[in-house]
This record gives C-alpha cells, sequence and structure tokens, in this order.
C-alpha cells in the first residue's frame, strides 16, 4: 500500500519520510567575511594616474569596503596625472573613511603633485627621508608646431563654432585672451588642489600656498611643513594602520586589492627605458592640452 506524498507523489509505506527544514532564509554569517574583517588591505598606485589607473583602484576601493576591511595601506609611488582620475580616486578613499576603515597612505620613491593629492585623503601618511614628493600645483602644455608645419608646406583649414573652439591648436601659437581663459582655468584647478591639501592637512589655506608653487621636496621636509606625518617605509606605515585598527601588527600581514596587470615588455631587456620611454610619448600625446597634476621635470 502506497500513501500519498505533499507534492502528488507517493512512497511505499513503511519508509521513511524526513522533511528538510527551511533553513535557508535565515542569513548565516560566511567565514569570508569574519576573516576579512580582521584583513590589512593594500593597494598600490605606481605610475602616472589616469583612466586605467583610476579604473583598477575605483573597483579596488569598492572591494575593500565591500569586505569590511578594518584598515587600508595605500602605497603610491607616482608622479601624479590627470585632474578628474585623482579627483575621483581621492573621492572613494574618503568614502571607505566614512564606513570606519583605517587608511595610511606610504609613499615610495616619488608621491609628488597628484600622488600628493591621493595622500592626503588618507588619515596618516608616512614617507621615506628621501622620497620626492610636492610639486603642488597644476600645468597645462600644448604644441606649437607652425614653424614644422610650414616647413612641411602643411596649412590647416578651420571651421570653428565660437572664437575659442580651436585653442591649443598645435598650427599656431596662442592668443593672449586664449593665454588668460587657460590661466583662469589652471587658477580654478590649483584652487581645488590647495583646498584638499589643507583640510586633508589641517593647515591653513594661506599655509599651503607658501610652498605649493611647484616645487618638490623631500621626505624629511615634507614632515617639517606638515605634509606628512612621520618618516618611515612601508613596513612603517602597515605597522601604522594595524594599530589604529586594532589589528596584531605582529602577525597581520597586508593583502594586495587590484594588482596591476602585467606587461609583456617586463620580459625584455632594457625594460625600464622602454617603459619610460613609451609612458613619456604615450603621455605627451594623450594628455596634451589637459590641466595635470604631473611633477614633470
Amino acid at each position: 500500500m502506497e500513501r500519498s506524498c505533499e507534492g502528488g507523489g507517493s512512497r511505499p509505506e513503511g519508509s521513511s519520510f524526513f522533511k528538510i527544514p527551511a533553513l535557508l532564509s535565515i542569513p548565516m554569517p560566511w567565514p569570508w567575511r569574519r576573516k576579512t574583517r580582521r584583513t590589512l588591505a593594500r593597494i598600490a598606485i605606481e605610475g602616472p594616474i589616469g583612466g586605467a589607473t583610476r579604473t583598477r583602484v575605483l573597483r579596488a576601493l569598492e572591494d575593500v569596503g565591500r569586505r569590511e576591511c578594518p584598515a587600508l595601506l595605500l602605497r603610491i609611488d607616482s608622479p601624479g596625472g590627470t585632474v578628474g582620475d585623482s579627483q575621483e580616486i581621492h573621492a572613494a578613499v574618503l568614502r571607505l573613511r566614512e564606513k570606519g576603515c583605517r587608511v595610511v597612505a606610504s609613499f615610495g620613491n616619488i608621491a609628488a603633485s597628484g600622488g600628493v593629492y591621493l595622500g592626503v585623503a588618507a588619515e596618516r601618511i608616512v614617507a621615506n627621508p628621501g622620497t620626492i614628493t610636492g610639486s603642488i600645483g597644476v600645468i597645462l602644455r600644448g604644441n606649437d608646431l607652425s614653424r614644422l608645419l610650414e616647413r612641411l608646406g602643411v596649412r590647416f583649414e578651420t571651421v570653428k563654432s565660437g572664437l575659442y573652439k580651436d585653442i591649443l591648436s598645435p598650427d599656431r601659437a596662442l592668443t593672449e585672451a586664449e593665454r588668460g581663459l587657460l590661466q583662469e582655468l589652471i587658477d580654478s584647478s590649483y584652487g581645488q588642489f590647495v583646498a584638499a591639501v589643507a583640510q586633508g592637512r589641517g593647515l591653513e589655506e594661506e599655509a599651503v600656498r607658501r610652498f605649493a608653487d611647484g616645487r618638490v621636496f623631500s621626505g624629511a621636509q615634507a614632515r617639517e611643513l606638515g605634509l606628512v606625518d612621520e618618516l618611515g617605509d612601508e613596513e612603517r606605515a602597515r605597522r601604522l594602520a594595524a594599530e589604529l585598527a586594532g589589528l596584531d601588527a605582529e602577525k597581520v600581514r597586508p593583502v594586495t586589492f587590484g594588482k596591476a596587470p602585467g606587461r609583456l615588455a617586463s620580459l625584455l631587456p632594457g625594460r625600464s627605458l622602454l617603459g619610460t620611454l613609451a609612458d613619456t610619448l604615450r603621455l605627451e600625446l594623450a594628455w596634451s592640452g589637459q590641466p595635470l597634476w604631473l611633477h614633470r621635470p
């Protein structure tokens, strides 16, 4: 004899029949979440700051926030880059801090211009005594190729909707009116930079302007100016981040988020020189005519 089962099926009489309790609707704490709440995250920002760096770092910051890591070590080894990309990363770091994450920036060989802008979003900054930093300011460069084009017999024909639409065109020099407009643009961007440094470092804007004239200085000099909190290497920054978050500084090791993709050129001899030349050419072509928070020796 068979008895009817729920759902219209049947089972033999005397057979065992168990109902599974509906436990799936009960929220369960996942082990990885408990673990990452004790994780010291690390994000490295190396080289010029542009669109690719922004995309990678923003994703990494979102991942750190989603996993609720209590501390972040922000390693910066960059001469700076584009204004908008730097501002977006800066804003994302501040949002992460609002969630309770303790952020410590570590300045490497160079953390200048836009690199400084990212650093001042952190709660604390640690720099090597010999770190090249500073270069707080804005630069915009165009190329006047008119004499070269004339020798080559090349002439541009331009149709435009407004007087300034072809400003910084490479086939002619700037007019005085155009130079004035661009200076106003630079001054506006510079004011934003100074304000962010003053707010992040707890300084008066006038005090920042006294050394924010594009000059570079060492990490030791930056400490005297109030731009960094203490001198030390990345290990010191790691320990400080752990201490601020209440982690065991002796045991905790950073977990890197958002690793930069490797390059095929890194397998070639002389890759450092090739990479430098390629980056320089790329920046000149891609960033010509853009306001930059970039240290350009």
